[in-house]
């Protein structure tokens, strides 16, 4: 199960579809030069497949395309940078593991 994940600006979230079937979402808020991701969902019937792992990947590599901080609200995100030290660089306002 390999979702597409996309930018949905209007909506401040990152999409994640099977098909055309909505399972996640990530919502952001950006302002002073930092994204900050705030929510994760996933869909109860898409929960343990990757899927808030793949919107995780996405707003981060969205967050440094774009020459954005990251400021890790979601547990979920906190979690994934745990795992995740590479991408430290770009977080800012979280003490870390």
């Amino acid at each position: 199960m390999t979702p597409v994940v996309a930018d949905t600006p209007e909506r401040h979230r990152f999409e994640a579809r099977l098909d055309a079937t909505l399972v996640g979402v990530l919502t952001y808020a950006v302002a002073d030069g930092r994204m900050d991701l705030m929510h994760t969902k996933v869909f109860p019937n898409y929960e343990g497949h990757g899927i808030a792992a793949a919107l995780t990947r996405f707003a981060l590599d969205d967050a440094r395309r774009r020459g954005l901080q990251v400021v890790p609200s979601c547990p979920y995100v906190r979690r994934y940078l745990e795992s995740h030290p590479e991408d430290l660089g770009i977080v800012v306002d979280w003490p870390g593991p």
